[in-house]
């Protein structure tokens, strides 16, 4: 199981708790867990990556063993130790403003 930290709003829209679990069927990418769940939070798809594009929405950013991970590509194998649950996949809500 990979586990997958939301931000408070997130978790509120989803009725999680901050940690939520899910199943990667194939090799575990960004794409993978996105796809897991969105899968199993169906309420969530469109909130952290854009509905028709796929892409990952401007003030959402993906962090996994202390490495900022938003601008790798969506297909590129994540972390061992998020692929075996040791490490959680992280999903921030970024600030912006000045």
């Amino acid at each position: 199981m990979i586990r997958v930290v939301l931000p408070v709003h997130l978790r509120t829209l989803a009725g999680a708790g901050k940690e939520v679990r899910v199943s990667v069927d194939g090799p575990v990418t960004q794409r993978g867990v996105l796809d897991a769940v969105e899968r199993d939070f169906p309420m969530l798809r469109g909130t952290i990556r854009d509905r028709e594009t796929g892409r990952r929405r401007p003030l959402v950013r993906f962090f996994a063993c202390e490495e900022d991970l938003s601008n790798e590509p969506p297909d590129a194998p994540l972390p061992s130790r998020v692929a075996s649950g040791e490490e959680p996949y992280l999903v921030v809500g970024a600030m912006a403003g000045g």
